[in-house]
């Protein structure tokens, strides 16, 4: 009985993420410049997409921890009211519900896979939300001058060791962070952190700034995962053929 015991023990706890791999970095697939590859196909597994701050379960949602560092948003006070408000008007207010493009960085954690793929020059994701499509420029090029108001705003990137740094700016204020009405204005500035920790999971790290909407710069973390179907591709979601009538209603057919 003591060996079953121990012999349970032992096969029902995993090792430390740390001890599995002796280097990881060794494991990371690597472009023939040397930086990290990231091409493939990723998914979050999160439920940031409904709240990314801890959150109960209510009909149609699925309970969540955060995945805000310090557990809050440091909203201003009257950002605080607004955020309320929207979640009182979440069911018709969220920009999801007209099929929006989703922003960054919501439409990095919408529960749908997107593609990521890699060049010298251009980094290309296409996401299975709405086939959209987003842009990050690399070769040390800079941000266009403003102001621009864009949905995926405008993301320059540059390799920091294995880390893929990318800068986003020149953004819309229509478009919100989750689905629960937090939110930000047109000053919003992201910087997003691509960290590969494996050849299948990439940390992702986002820092938040938005001077009129936040009292200080604040951070979130969460993995991204490869997804390693067999023929995996991506599918179609075109969410406004879903709602087309609501939000272009066809005319009304006159009768002779």
């Amino acid at each position: 009985m003591r060996s079953l015991v121990g012999a349970v023990c032992v096969w029902g706890v995993a090792p430390p993420v740390g001890a599995q791999t002796a280097n990881p970095a060794a494991s990371i697939p690597r472009t023939a410049g040397g930086k990290p590859d990231l091409s493939g196909y990723w998914q979050m597994l999160s439920t940031a997409a409904w709240n990314i701050e801890d959150h109960h379960a209510q009909q149609g949602v699925p309970a969540g921890q955060g995945v805000v560092e310090g557990g809050e948003i440091p909203y201003q006070p009257w950002a605080l009211a607004k955020r309320r408000e929207n979640y009182e008007n979440r069911l018709t207010a969220d920009p999801e519900h007209k099929c929006h493009l989703l922003g960054v960085p919501r439409i990095m954690y919408t529960p749908l896979p997107f593609q990521i793929v890699q060049m010298a020059g251009q980094i290309t994701i296409f996401f299975e939300y709405a086939h959209a499509i987003r842009y990050i420029h690399m070769k040390n090029t800079e941000h266009p001058e403003g102001p621009i108001e864009w949905y995926l705003g405008d993301s320059r990137g540059r390799w920091e060791g294995d880390t893929l740094v990318v800068d986003v700016i020149h953004f819309t204020d229509q478009t919100w962070l989750d689905r629960a009405g937090n939110f930000h204005s047109e000053a919003l500035h992201v910087v997003e952190r691509f960290i590969p920790v494996g050849p299948n999971h990439i940390e992702y790290e986002v820092t938040i700034e938005d001077s009129k909407v936040f009292t200080r710069p604040w951070k979130m973390r969460m993995p991204l995962y490869r997804r390693v179907e067999r023929n995996f591709q991506l599918l179609e979601y075109e969410c406004y053929a879903f709602g087309w009538e609501q939000y272009y209603p066809y005319p009304a057919v006159v009768k002779q």
